[in-house]
């Protein structure tokens, strides 16, 4: 059995996203609708051309290096040192990555802060999340817009599917969603080569309120709410993402 992810001595997203089966796993997620969304997103913000854009939590860096294709000079950075290290194979003169923690602000200024794909909302204590809006205003440059591409908790609760098993690369993923204590929870299961495998995925059920809450405690305004990567207005119920921009 692996190490429980649940164990004091680490955070799920540090082991888990760090192992090959979260990619097996997440492996069909949808390229073209990321790129359409750089599209939609970065025409709408009217970047100038070669902007400095910092894609936060960027994991192998699929928008980093759709967005550097777009011609922008684009910083990927993550936690998970083996996500880096095959990002970097990637990596030219404007297009770098790095291991950083997005609780801590980077020395640079970036004309856009991009937190995409629900990566926010991971760590236990609430104050955490705090500290990560506040890191990615101080990563802004005076003219800046940032953007948080985070699930619609409502429309997720709603449509929530309890059990389910995926087979990828002929490997059965079992899993199961939940609400607790504030956090939708997945927990999956699976056996590969005769291991027994158990992860657990935990990411705070945070609503538009909630980040309005804490962007109002940062210092933050909020410019504009999307419900979908097209950039169609939010609906509480209806939509599929809750897109923020804000600076």
């Amino acid at each position: 059995m692996s190490e429980n992810t649940n164990s004091k001595t680490n955070t799920w997203f540090a082991s888990w996203f760090d192992t090959p089966y979260y990619h097996i796993l997440y492996k069909d997620r949808n390229y073209r609708e990321a790129q359409i969304f750089m599209d939609n997103l970065t025409h709408y913000l009217n970047l100038p051309d070669h902007a400095k854009v910092l894609d936060l939590a960027c994991g192998k860096g699929r928008h980093s290096i759709y967005l550097n294709q777009l011609g922008f000079t684009v910083l990927g950075v993550d936690l998970s040192e083996n996500s880096i290290e095959v990002a970097n194979k990637n990596a030219n003169e404007t297009l770098h990555f790095e291991v950083h923690d997005m609780r801590e602000p980077l020395e640079d200024k970036f004309d856009a802060v991009f937190n995409l794909f629900t990566s926010f909302g991971y760590f236990d204590k609430e104050e955490d999340n705090l500290k990560t809006l506040i890191a990615i205003k101080e990563n802004l440059s005076e003219y800046g817009f940032a953007v948080i591409d985070f699930m619609n908790v409502p429309f997720v609760l709603d449509n929530l599917v309890a059990e389910e098993t995926k087979t990828v690369d002929a490997i059965d993923f079992h899993l199961k969603r939940y609400l607790l204590d504030g956090y939708i929870i997945k927990e999956i299961d699976f056996e590969d080569q005769g291991q027994k495998f158990h992860y657990t995925e935990k990411v705070r059920a945070l609503t538009l309120e909630d980040f309005t809450q804490m962007m109002e405690e940062a210092g933050i305004y909020l410019l504009d709410t999307f419900g979908d990567y097209k950039l169609k207005k939010y609906h509480k119920k209806v939509s599929e993402r809750l897109i923020m921009i804000f600076k």
